[in-house]
């Protein structure tokens, strides 16, 4: 298990009114909306969500940045966990060709709006039961998703991504190293219902087995 930085490589280019986000609208009715992963949170306002996901080739330099660190080839397999609307997916056919793509989200509208590129390797499903076989994939990766699980699921989760995965597994999660950073995030969020620490985050990684590798992302 290892300590790897690919979302660090865009997280900081976005910029963020956390205050904003708690005092302009009721929060909590925001937070409904966005659980619903519906269009409100894809693709309605800022304060719902993305404010408008759209396809910005940004995810193309973590692909870019994960093909190189795990040496992937044309052929190999690769799983996205909450492919949302697949752009990273895109970006790993592109700069990759001959790379065999799958995602998952719980999304119904997410993978009805996924990029037309890889929209027939992904469908509606949860991170708790895969439906592929044990070892399937060369590679599992799952980006800013497993937190928005309760910790029942979470563990399942983990277990799951560990029992199709046969080579390298990558999950990047929200964390907190202090006070400053919790508030942020418990500002900033819409879906989050896993508030850990990294160590309380590596914690539920030996205790659900997973061996991959991680990425914690920070509200400073």
């Amino acid at each position: 298990m290892a300590l790897r930085e690919f979302v660090s490589l865009i997280h900081k280019s976005t910029k963020r009114d956390y205050l904003a986000r708690v005092t302009q609208r009721d929060k909590a009715e925001v937070a409904d909306l966005a659980l619903k992963w519906d269009y409100d949170y894809w693709d309605g306002s800022r304060e719902t969500g993305y404010g408008g996901y759209k396809y910005d080739g940004r995810w193309r330099k973590v692909a870019d940045a994960m093909i190189a660190a795990y040496g992937l080839k044309p052929g190999m397999r690769i799983l996205d966990v909450g492919s949302g609307k697949g752009f990273i997916l895109h970006d790993f056919r592109e700069a990759l060709p001959g790379v065999d793509v799958a995602g998952v989200d719980i999304s119904t509208y997410g993978i009805a709006h996924t990029m037309a590129s890889v929209k027939p390797f992904c469908q509606v499903g949860s991170a708790t039961s895969l439906p592929w076989p044990d070892q399937h994939f060369d590679l599992v990766i799952s980006i800013n998703t497993l937190h928005n699980l309760y910790i029942h699921e979470l563990w399942r989760a983990f277990r799951e991504i560990e029992r199709v995965g046969k080579g390298a597994k990558y999950i990047c999660v929200e964390a907190y190293r202090n006070e400053r950073e919790k508030v942020n995030l418990m500002y900033w969020q819409l879906t989050c219902r896993a508030f850990h620490t990294p160590q309380e985050w590596r914690f539920v990684f030996d205790e659900t087995g997973y061996k991959g590798d991680h990425e914690f992302i920070y509200f400073e």
